[in-house]
């Protein structure tokens, strides 16, 4: 059942949206004379997944009010998403990257020119106080990204969090490890207050071996991860290898297998992980064990994105439910 009928936002995500410059037809940036231009960001990723399976959804930004900017607000409220928090300036710049995409044996690249970027540039006092309380969500959502950015983009993140414990909200956090933005030392410094105060940590296990210099299986590295938080519920993808995930009162991790998918765009994916969990987390009505829906609409969101280009998880909601629940979806719809 999607929405709640008590707070205001179901989710509130906080993050920076960029546009995004993908030469067509798996060309190099070398050679192109062209590129296809999209949005794309962690936070609203999510935001827009779970908005596409109907929850109530804001997310929270700061924009440049030029076409550019309005351009990505535009282009996340389409579906659904509240973007009536974002802050606006004629000041700094709207954030880019480029996605040169590859097939095995060549890898993906991404190289990033958000320097000096609006959101790069977003303090505490830019947050919305009356969204901020309690009754202005159940659940706050950030990234590791937010906080990568920079020490005045990282207080900003942390005040989020802050606010939103004092508001009563559940809190999400995502590892979500970028190199090119802090290091590993940085980011397990950086990260460590946030994993602390979560009720939800995604920690992807390349993310979680690389920050925190752990080792060992998954079900070792998982493990690893609770003794930083033992209250929080702590989920942990494994690529290919489907996820893991335990909580609190639990006797051992259980897992979830992927769904088989013809991938035609990965980026995003975890994103779309993401969204498909805290649907099945804040939609459960008690009919069954809340941990194991989650992970299954994570699988399945993923599952359906990765057969979507872009960084965006375009998914259908009746798809979802359809694969989440019986493990197929229909072939054909008339």
């Amino acid at each position: 059942m999607p929405g709640n009928m008590t707070s205001r936002f179901d989710v509130v995500t906080l993050g920076e949206t960029m546009l995004r410059l993908t030469p067509p037809a798996l060309r190099r940036i070398e050679q192109t004379q062209t590129f296809d231009l999209e949005i794309g960001g962690s936070e609203s990723n999510t935001s827009v997944g779970l908005a596409r399976m109907g929850l109530k959804v804001a997310w929270v930004s700061r924009l440049t009010d030029n076409a550019l900017g309005r351009l990505i607000a535009r282009g996340i409220a389409t579906h659904g998403v509240d973007v009536s928090q974002v802050v606006w300036t004629r000041e700094h710049r709207v954030g880019v990257y480029f996605l040169e995409e590859g097939r095995p044996p060549r890898p993906s690249r991404v190289i990033y020119d958000r320097a000096d970027s609006a959101f790069s540039h977003m303090t505490a006092a830019d947050l919305p106080l009356s969204v901020f309380a309690p009754g202005g969500a159940r659940m706050l959502h950030v990234t590791g990204i937010t906080p990568a950015l920079g020490p005045t983009t990282a207080e900003t993140a942390w005040a989020a969090v802050d606010r939103a414990k004092q508001a009563g909200w559940q809190v999400s956090v995502d590892l979500n490890y970028r190199s090119q933005l802090w290091s590993p030392a940085e980011a397990s410094a950086g990260l460590a207050r946030f994993v602390n105060a979560a009720d939800i940590v995604f920690a992807p296990l390349n993310d979680a071996q690389t920050i925190f210099g752990l080792a060992g299986s998954p079900e070792m590295v998982l493990a690893a991860m609770r003794e930083r938080n033992p209250r929080a519920v702590m989920v942990m993808t494994l690529g290919a290898s489907g996820s893991l995930a335990h909580a609190p009162g639990m006797d051992a991790p259980i897992r979830q297998a992927t769904y088989e998918a013809v991938e035609v765009g990965r980026v995003g994916g975890g994103d779309a992980f993401s969204a498909g969990f805290l649907y099945g987390w804040l939609s459960a009505d008690g009919t069954e064990p809340r941990l194991p829906r989650a992970l299954r609409y994570g699988a399945a969101v993923a599952a359906l994105k990765y057969t979507v280009l872009g960084d965006l998880p375009l998914v259908d909601a009746a798809e979802v439910h359809q694969l989440a629940e019986t493990g197929r979806t229909a072939r054909l719809i008339r």
